[in-house]
């Protein structure tokens, strides 16, 4: 990715700016928040069904775990193709191309900025959870929260590039987000949002395990509810699907601003 004109002075002026915006939808980021319980849900259907019984996890150990995949869920939700979709549509693509700031960048920023504005919602909804279920209570330790971090941020990575390689097709298809579409299924059932992974027939546990989507909640989240995970392995696959999807996205990119530009723009 192109990161001239990307200076210390730059990043403060597009965090800020793109922090400013956010803070006005700041009620809508709290709805955004509140759509994401769907861990919640899933949580208080395996409690009270017998079927909860096969999971690997029971008790406090299944309330992390869910909590966690919350919280993940929170801080690394992607839609910059709808973004790029709606500015590719309506025009206002064309100056950012033309800036020497790539515009994907401007993208990452609001990604970036939305998530400091979703922190103190997330976070009290968190609370919440653990008044409501104080037997599921945890302090995770320094390391602990550090390599969550971490594994949630290659997480939002993957999860951006992702979606970058979909949005970079609008350049042939204004539709794009249909095709992003396609990917919420799969996410859905091999991501962890249902259920643990580790509870899944090892059949589709394998296969999963060759897809990005495990690590994208089903990892971080074992590793901020402290639930046993090779976090050396996660951590190298997370890797792997950021160093492919990188250059897949650069390559589609600069193929496609090159039809944007010779249709005029």
């Amino acid at each position: 990715m192109r990161v001239a004109g990307l200076s210390p002075q730059v990043i403060k002026a597009l965090f800020s700016t793109q922090y400013a915006n956010m803070l006005e939808y700041r009620a809508e980021i709290a709805l955004w928040a509140l759509s994401g319980v769907l861990p919640f849900i899933m949580l208080t259907l395996w409690s009270q069904h017998d079927g909860g019984n096969s999971l690997a996890y029971q008790g406090s150990d299944l309330s992390r775990y869910f909590l966690s995949a919350f919280l993940v869920r929170q801080f690394s939700v992607v839609w910059v193709v709808f973004s790029f979709e709606e500015d590719a549509l309506f025009g206002r693509l064309s100056p950012y191309i033309l800036q020497p700031l790539h515009p994907l960048w401007r993208y990452v920023a609001s990604h970036l900025a939305e998530q400091v504005t979703r922190f103190p919602f997330a976070f009290g909804i968190a609370l919440i959870f653990f008044l409501l279920n104080p037997a599921s209570f945890w302090l995770p330790s320094f390391w602990q929260l550090l390599l969550a971090w971490l594994a949630t941020f290659f997480s939002f990575t993957i999860g951006f590039l992702l979606q970058s390689l979909i949005a970079s097709l609008c350049f042939w298809n204004e539709r794009a987000s249909a095709l992003e579409r396609l990917l919420f299924v799969p996410y859905l059932f091999l991501s962890g949002l249902l259920a643990p992974l580790i509870a899944f027939p090892s059949d589709v546990l394998k296969f999963a395990n060759w897809t990005p989507f495990p690590y994208l909640i089903d990892f971080p989240a074992r590793v901020l509810a402290g639930l046993p995970v090779d976090i050396l392995s996660g951590f190298l696959s997370q890797l792997f699907w950021i160093f492919c999807l990188l250059p897949a996205v650069l390559i589609l990119w600069r193929l496609g601003v090159r039809r944007y530009t010779a249709m005029g723009a």
